[in-house]
C-alpha cells in the first residue's frame, strides 16, 4: 500500500490517503472521529484499499490547525478533500461516515456534491451541540459552513458519567446514559425538524447501516427517520436501509483482522464499553462481516 499525508496549512484538511499498490481511480473518503483513537480512520482507509479503493481518512479534530474537540468543525475541510481527490484524477468518489462522522459525511455530500455513494454507519439524523469534554457543552454547533454555525439539536451531558450503563424502560434494555441524552434530545421535534440532514440534496446513492442494540445513540431510529424522509419525497437515486438485530454501535467496515491482530485481541476490553459486542458477540461479529460485505457490494454498484 502507498501512503500520503495531508495537513491543514498546505491542503485545507488533515488526512491520510491509503492507495493500493496497483493504484485506483475510485476513492472513498472516510469520516469517523479525531486524529487519534482506539479505531483510527486510517485503518478503515486501509481496509478500503484492501478492496481496491483509495481510502482517504479525514480527521475531524485533534491535529494541528483543526479544532481540538467536537465543536464548530468547518465543513470546508471535506470540500478540500473532495477537490484533492479530483485533482488526483479520481473518477469516482464516495463518502463513508461512521457515528459522529455521519453528520459531516451527509453535509459534505449535500454542500459540495460530487459523491457517487454516501454510506452512513451508526448514523444520527441531526447535527448536535459541541462539547469541550465529556460533560461540558459549548452552546455551539458541532459544524460550521461558510463561517456560520449550522442548526443543531442540544444534548445534555452535564450530569457526567455518560458511558455508565442504566436500564431504560423506553428502550427496554440497558443503555448508556449518553444514549438516553441523545434520545431525549431527539424529543425536541421543532429543533430536529430545523436541523435534520437533507440526504435528498446529496444526489448520491445512499446506504444506511445500523444495529438495533446501539449503546451510544439510537442509530436504528435515525436510519428509519432518514429513510422515511427519502420515501416521502420519492428520492430519485437508489437508497437502502439495513438494520442488524442485536448489533451495537460498532457496525460497518472494520480493520483487516490479519493485519490488526492486537486490536482484535482487545475485543474483550472494547466490549466493556460497547457491551452489545460481548453480550451478543456472535450476532455482533456476524453483523460486522455482513455489513462490510454489503458496503463493498454497494460501492461496486450492486444492490444489497
Amino acid at each position: 500500500m502507498r501512503y500520503t499525508d495531508f495537513n491543514m496549512y498546505s491542503h485545507g484538511f488533515v488526512g491520510h490517503l491509503v492507495q493500493p499498490d496497483s493504484g485506483s481511480d475510485k476513492a472513498v473518503i472516510v469520516i469517523m472521529g479525531g486524529e487519534k483513537g482506539i479505531l483510527p480512520g486510517t485503518m478503515i482507509a486501509e481496509r478500503f484499499a484492501d478492496y481496491g479503493f483509495a481510502g482517504l481518512s479525514v480527521s475531524l479534530f485533534g491535529a494541528k490547525g483543526i479544532p481540538a474537540g467536537v465543536d464548530r468543525i468547518p465543513l470546508e475541510m471535506f470540500g478540500a478533500a473532495i477537490e484533492q481527490l479530483k485533482a488526483m484524477g479520481m473518477k469516482s468518489i464516495s463518502i463513508y461516515g461512521m457515528s459522529m462522522g455521519t453528520i459531516f459525511a451527509s453535509l459534505a455530500a449535500e454542500k459540495f456534491g460530487g459523491a457517487d455513494n454516501l454510506i452512513l454507519c451508526a448514523p444520527t439524523h441531526v447535527p448536535f451541540e459541541g462539547t469541550l469534554d465529556k460533560k461540558t457543552m459549548t452552546g455551539h454547533s458541532v459544524v460550521t459552513y461558510q463561517g456560520k454555525e449550522l442548526p443543531f439539536v442540544a444534548e445534555d451531558f452535564s450530569q457526567g458519567g455518560m458511558m455508565r450503563y442504566v436500564y431504560d424502560s423506553e428502550a427496554g434494555r440497558r443503555v448508556t446514559r449518553m444514549w438516553c441524552a441523545y434520545r431525549d434530545a431527539y424529543k425536541d421535534k421543532a429543533r430536529v425538524e430545523t436541523a435534520a440532514l437533507h440526504l435528498e440534496k446529496t444526489g448520491a446513492r445512499i446506504l444506511m447501516v445500523a444495529g438495533d442494540s446501539d449503546e451510544v445513540w439510537p442509530s436504528d431510529c435515525s436510519v428509519r427517520y432518514l429513510k422515511k424522509r427519502l420515501d416521502s419525497i420519492g428520492y430519485g437515486k437508489e437508497y437502502r436501509a439495513l438494520i442488524f438485530p442485536k448489533a451495537g454501535h460498532l457496525i460497518g467496515m472494520m480493520p483487516n483482522r490479519k493485519r490488526e491482530k492486537f486490536l482484535y485481541a482487545a475485543i474483550p476490553l472494547v466490549g466493556l464499553v460497547y457491551r452489545s459486542l460481548m453480550k451478543n458477540k456472535a450476532a455482533s461479529m456476524k453483523a460486522l462481516e455482513l455489513s462490510e460485505r454489503e458496503i463493498i457490494k454497494w460501492l461496486g454498484g450492486g444492490k444489497t
